[in-house]
C-alpha cells in the first residue's frame, strides 16, 4: 500500500514539472484536474492526467 502511495506521489510531482509541455499537449484542462489559488500559490492536482496518462504508460509496458 505504502509502494503504490509514494508511486501516485512520485507521478503527481513528475506530471507538475512537466506541466508548460503538456499544457502545450492538450493536458491539464481535462475534466478533473484541478487548478486552485490558497496561501498565495497558484497549486494544480492533475488527477484525470494522471490517470490517461498512467494508462498509456500501462499499455505501452503492455506491449513492449
Amino acid at each position: 500500500m505504502i509502494r503504490w502511495m509514494i508511486v501516485i506521489f512520485l507521478a503527481l510531482l513528475l506530471i507538475s514539472w512537466f506541466t508548460p509541455l503538456l499544457r502545450k499537449l492538450g493536458f491539464g484542462k481535462l475534466p478533473g484536474d484541478f487548478r486552485f489559488t490558497a496561501f498565495g500559490r497558484e497549486w494544480f492536482l492533475p488527477f484525470a492526467t494522471t490517470v490517461v496518462l498512467s494508462m498509456l504508460a500501462s499499455l505501452i509496458g503492455y506491449l513492449v
